[in-house]
């Protein structure tokens, strides 16, 4: 059975290089399944600095959508290691993708459903996935419909890889804590 180790934090905490350590300290043969999609030179040059932290020999999958996809094909390429980043990234492209985003009931579906497409992809494996996401409810609350709703969303996805994972990493300032070791058992 695969198993799921989470990586959260909020913007430049270090979660994108702690996965990508956890990867290459815990992997023998590592896939990276990038999310974005480049729409401008910000994110081109985001981009552009995770593959040049990225071993070569790392297996690269973009997967913007349907994820489960890429990790089926990286489990049957024979990587024990998939880096998944970014789940929040993830749950924008699938908001961004629906023609009306005013069916919370629809939107919490599908992304449970994504989500569990994800889990289901890695617990039938043999595999680890590390799966980088972002702490977005910290902050106040939008002021706006769309802002509101991918809030919700990326914590629900959040909290639904969370409880799937074996190991749950908080990132402040470059460090890592595991917060699921330090958690009450509910």
């Amino acid at each position: 059975m695969g198993k799921l180790v989470l990586v959260t934090g909020g913007a430049r905490s270090g979660k994108s290089s702690f996965g990508e350590k956890y990867a290459a300290k815990y992997g023998k043969s590592v896939a990276y399944i990038a999310t974005s999609q480049i729409w401008d030179k910000e994110m081109e040059f985001r981009v552009k600095l995770h593959k040049e932290r990225r071993p070569a020999d790392w297996q690269t999958y973009e997967a913007p959508y349907e994820a489960h996809k890429a990790v089926a094909a990286a489990v049957q390429a024979g990587c024990d290691m998939i880096l998944f980043d970014c789940l929040t990234v993830y749950t924008s492209n699938l908001l961004c993708s629906l023609d009306n985003i005013d069916d919370s009931e629809r939107n919490y579906s599908l992304l449970r459903e994504a989500c569990q497409s994800l889990i289901d992809a890695v617990k039938k494996s043999n595999a680890t996935m590390v799966v980088v996401t972002n702490e977005v409810g910290a902050g106040i609350v939008p002021e706006n419909h769309l802002a509101r709703e991918f809030r919700d969303l990326a914590g629900l996805a959040n909290q639904l890889l969370a409880a799937a994972s074996e190991e749950v990493y908080f990132t402040v300032a470059g460090i890592p804590v595991n917060i699921k070791k330090l958690a009450e058992n509910w």
